[in-house]
């Protein structure tokens, strides 16, 4: 507001400059769908490092092309993309219910489903205790992944409903929840659910002062080496007796583990108070290296025949004492009742073009970018799956020009750029021309297909070499091109090498690079000194005959980005005054960022006139399009073609006559 003067002086005021500055947005956040071992189904997850796709969907898994494809992709210089992992039929979340009574009447305390479908939540286990619980109806949860490793406590949980601490508020929060399951409670007038391990009623008389006492032991577990009616001695004749429950626990430890170490089985237990303080919570543990699937083993004491007092009976862990394992997810494993309704997790089918491909409406498959707000570059490796018996034939279930054809209309919608592959029958020169001439209908300027297919070493098969798409090792050189020059540098060239790549499906010569470069198909190829790179950077439509203006890859990027750019930085400009105060502001703003990037390199053209130019004015804009609402910019530049053919010419000298 301009400022009234009041008195006599000098008066300061700010006046705007109209300037708003326009950034230029990413340009290789790469997104790749497909096929994944765990993780959220039909939503789009930033990922910065493999590692963070590692903890999201659990790494690599040999029927997940696009988790190999994803590694690629940040081995060779990506550092930022998108991974959706498509549902598949057949698909199934684990699950079991736990118990609060165990056995017949037991009412539902706890459901507990995989937080995703897939069979690595079959390896999920669940531990309920009562420690340092004052409350009936509160239990300490335990949840762990023995696949991962990854190990989720939630202490102090209850099963009353409307509490801070309910067990399904808790796991199921968003932030601080599980990543592993989500809770729910069947039945609101069930208790807590049983304590695992072997809870022994509360002591309520000492151990004799004299006595000698023992008992037998027996162990059972899913997959393990049974232990049957062990003798144990726990005290000799006159032996110092523990007046502490936790002395207890340390006696019984201390006697049964050498005696389970003597089966040579590496059997251990651990004994700690229950709840109360007044009784002993045992637990039995195989070694799940030598015994998989064996971990969640049951403890049972029995009286000895003859001989020493019952110590079984005397602990409060004979008759009476509640039985119950680890709650396995999927599996209703030694639980003695005290679980039911288990539903194994399952991968389900790998992903056909219909999966893929998705609904729209329902943002799955490839539409779950829709709500992403930005992305750069498209993969999507299973579109050209192999056979899972034959490596050499593509899979049945997946129609390659369908999946592109949807994605290629998504990536011109987006402004992204669509990286294809051959399918696995696309094997030597002959076949990858008649791929890109007549197989393939995806015909676009938003694309780049490559060849041939790669082989790198297959982490989870010994480090043998295995075939893969393309796409993930090129969207890492684009990445990294884009990264060190720029996105008008063509990502191709001696620099642009196949990081991880030990070889290629077929190497070509010079010849038969030619006759597909001239196609608009780019090829890998592998030189001495300099290893296996890429060597193209045509479009889809960047065939000779074509004679398109988007033949060149850096071209078509550059213009998806300064479109991107300009389109974001210039959203301030609806509905300000449609007269020549916002045309100069528009040409002052729009001109600052195409001069930035031509000192840059960007452009061709010795001086900034030759380089670019931005109309705002008059003539761009009439009074009827005044009248409309509409204010017309143009923006031109001259973009930096590659070098793709560089002759020499060399010319021999005849003798200098000196004059």
């Amino acid at each position: 507001m301009p400022i009234t003067p009041t008195y006599p002086g000098v008066y300061v005021e700010e006046v705007s400059s109209g300037v708003h500055t326009i950034a230029g947005v990413a340009t290789s956040i790469t997104a790749f769908v497909g096929a994944a071992a765990r993780g959220p189904e039909n939503l789009a997850v930033r990922l910065f490092s493999f590692a963070d796709y590692e903890r999201t969907f659990g790494g690599l898994a040999s029927n997940s092309e696009m988790s190999y494809c994803v590694q690629q992709f940040f081995d060779n210089g990506g550092s930022d993309a998108y991974a959706v992992r498509v549902k598949t039929t057949g698909a199934a979340a684990a699950q079991i219910v736990l118990l609060d009574g165990g056995g017949v009447g037991g009412k539902q305390a706890l459901k507990l489903t995989a937080a995703s479908n897939g069979d690595w939540a079959n390896s999920v286990v669940a531990d309920v205790d009562y420690d340092g619980i004052l409350d009936a109806k509160a239990f300490n949860l335990t949840l762990t992944d023995l696949g991962s490793g990854r190990v989720e406590t939630f202490p102090k949980v209850t099963v009353e409903a409307g509490k801070a601490n309910n067990v399904v508020t808790v796991v199921n929060d968003p932030n601080s929840g599980s990543q592993l399951a989500v809770a729910a409670i069947p039945d609101p007038a069930a208790g807590r659910p049983l304590a695992t391990g072997t809870a022994g009623v509360d002591i309520t008389s000492p151990l004799h002062p004299t006595k000698a006492y023992a008992f037998k032991v027996s162990i059972d577990a899913v997959g393990g080496a049974p232990v049957s009616n062990q003798a144990v001695s726990l005290l000799a004749v006159n032996e110092t007796r523990p007046d502490k429950v936790e002395g207890l626990c340390l006696l019984v430890e201390r006697k049964v583990n050498p005696v389970l170490d003597g089966l040579n089985r590496g059997l251990t237990i651990s004994c700690r108070p229950t709840s109360s303080g007044k009784g002993i919570r045992v637990r039995a543990f195989y070694p799940p290296d030598r015994y998989p699937g064996a971990i969640d083993a049951m403890i049972t004491f029995t009286s000895p025949a003859t001989g020493p007092e019952d110590a079984a009976t005397a602990l409060g862990l004979g008759t009476g004492s509640v039985n119950v394992a680890r709650y396995w997810l999927g599996n209703g494993r030694n639980s003695k009742g005290a679980q039911s309704g288990p539903v194994a997790g399952a991968n389900g089918g790998l992903p056909g073009t219909g999966d893929l491909i998705g609904s729209e409406a329902g943002f799955s498959g490839i539409y779950a970018l829709r709500k992403v707000d930005e992305f750069n570059l498209l993969c999507i490796p299973d579109a050209t799956r192999a056979k899972p018996d034959d490596p050499s034939q593509i899979d049945a279930t997946v129609d390659p020009n369908q999946i592109y054809d949807k994605a290629m209309s998504l990536c011109l919608d987006r402004r992204a750029f669509l990286l294809l592959d051959p399918p696995p029958s696309v094997s030597d020169v002959p076949t990858a021309i008649t791929w890109k001439t007549a197989d393939l209908t995806v015909h676009e300027r938003n694309g780049a297909a490559t060849f041939p297919r790669l082989r790198l070493p297959d982490p989870l098969n010994a480090f043998k070499p295995r075939t893969f798409a393309p796409c993930g090792v090129a969207a890492g050189v684009y990445a990294r091109t884009d990264a060190a020059r720029g996105v008008w540098k063509a990502p191709a060239g001696v620099d642009a090498t196949l990081r991880g790549v030990q070889s290629l499906v077929y190497k070509l010569n010079d010849a038969e690079n030619g006759a597909l470069n001239i196609l608009g198909l780019n090829c890998c190829r592998s030189f001495p000194v300099y290893g296996n790179v890429l060597w193209g950077a045509r479009t889809l439509v960047g065939g000779n005959d074509e004679g398109s203006e988007w033949k060149y890859v850096p071209v078509r990027r550059l213009a998806l980005f300064l479109e991107e750019s300009l389109y974001r930085g210039t959203q301030w400009v609806v509905f300000e005054p449609n007269d020549e105060p916002l045309w100069a502001q528009i040409r002052l703003n729009v001109g600052a960022f195409m001069h930035d990037l031509f000192l840059q390199g960007a452009f061709q053209g010795k001086s900034a006139r030759d380089a670019y130019l931005v109309k705002c004015d008059s003539s761009t804009t009439t009074q009827s399009d005044i009248n409309r609402g509409v204010v017309n910019v143009l923006v031109g530049f001259a973009p930096l073609k590659p070098a793709e053919f560089v002759f020499l010419q060399i010319q021999q000298l005849a003798g200098q006559i000196q004059t």
